[in-house]
């Protein structure tokens, strides 16, 4: 017997444009945001084995996190296990779990950043244009630039600023932190660091759109850097000095950064824009004179115009006309 084709599926039509329908949007969504959970839940996963088994050549994670509270003199620390050994304390059955956990799943957060920032990528793409996606994925890199940058100062910054606060009052009393109690601190001072640290990035795109200029800004910096000062001594978790301090210099660097591509991309702008682009309407427009009135209409020349002389009927062609022929009852054999 012959064995029958199958039909073949007929292929997609390649959608350039990407048009989409509502139901295929949020189609499309479940689909990225599947993606994106799964990615999440395998670098939790691998996060909460790395809290205490490492690979090769690095540190557990636990260890990593406790690093600035283990750097502590001892005489600062309280000693649990009684060979001196650095240890968190734990108050609540779930406690240690739960700090396991929650720092896995941080790290699966991050761990799998390049998937779930890359499915929010070719969610957003099909609707824009090309220099958009150029724009676009650029300001997406900075921005997880600028955060790791922040999460790693403070990082380093707790180490010192820690140690400053532990020392006050350390004559009444010990420092004894709980995993959940210090994980959170060092949560807040990582997210405040790295969202802080996204302040130039939005300075850079208020300019390209052009709501903000150079101009609006260059003569109150004084008043911009008091209010990074003040910003960095509400937002700071423990109000320490050190962290305090760090995390205005590091604002205000950053934002005197942004001032200046404020100031070259002004000036590249006004080079490709015409001059007369910027000027209001009346001066655009110059002055309106004042209306004159309308002279005399002129008369017209004495040339006579001659009319055309009328042409004589025979009277064979008055006999001969009829109602069949035009211009006049002309036959049309008489025409022709």
């Amino acid at each position: 017997m012959a064995r029958t084709k199958t039909p073949k599926k007929p292929k997609r039509a390649k959608n350039p444009a990407g048009e989409m329908s509502l139901v295929e949007h949020l189609q499309e969504l479940r689909r990225r945001v599947m993606i994106s959970l799964a990615a999440i839940v395998v670098g939790t996963i691998i996060g909460f084995i790395w809290y205490q088994s490492a690979p090769p050549r690095m540190m557990p994670l636990g260890e990593i996190i406790r690093g600035p509270y283990c750097n502590l003199p001892s005489e600062l620390r309280a000693d649990f296990t009684g060979d001196g050994e650095c240890r968190l304390l734990a108050t609540n059955p779930f406690e240690m779990f739960m700090l396991r956990l929650k720092v896995g799943a941080l790290a699966g957060l991050v761990l799998s950043s390049p998937v779930w920032l890359m499915q929010i990528w070719n969610f957003i793409t099909p609707g824009l244009h090309k220099n958009e996606r150029r724009y676009t994925f650029s300001f997406v890199t900075i921005a997880v630039v600028l955060f790791v940058s922040g999460a790693l100062l403070a990082y380093f910054v707790l180490d010192k600023g820690l140690y400053v606060l532990m020392t006050m009052g350390s004559e009444v009393q010990i420092a004894a932190l709980s995993g959940g109690e210090y994980y959170n601190f060092l949560l807040a001072l990582i997210v405040i660091f790295g969202v802080s640290f996204e302040v130039p990035l939005i300075i850079i795109m208020l300019n390209m759109l052009g709501v903000l200029r150079y101009e609006h800004v260059k003569d109150k910096r004084r008043l911009i850097i008091v209010g990074i000062f003040i910003f960095a001594a509400v937002m700071t978790p423990g109000q320490d000095p050190f962290s305090m301090v760090a995390l205005a210099i590091s604002i205000c660097l950053l934002v005197e950064m942004a001032f200046q591509f404020c100031r070259w991309n002004d000036r590249k702008q006004k080079r490709k824009r015409p001059d007369w682009m910027d000027l209001d309407d009346e001066e655009a427009s110059g002055p309106i004179e004042a209306p004159t009135s309308v002279g005399p209409a002129s008369s017209i020349g004495a040339e006579t115009i001659e009319r055309p002389t009328p042409v004589q009927r025979t009277p064979e062609r008055q006999h001969n006309s009829s109602p069949r022929g035009y211009a006049g009852g002309a036959d049309f054999r008489d025409v022709l």
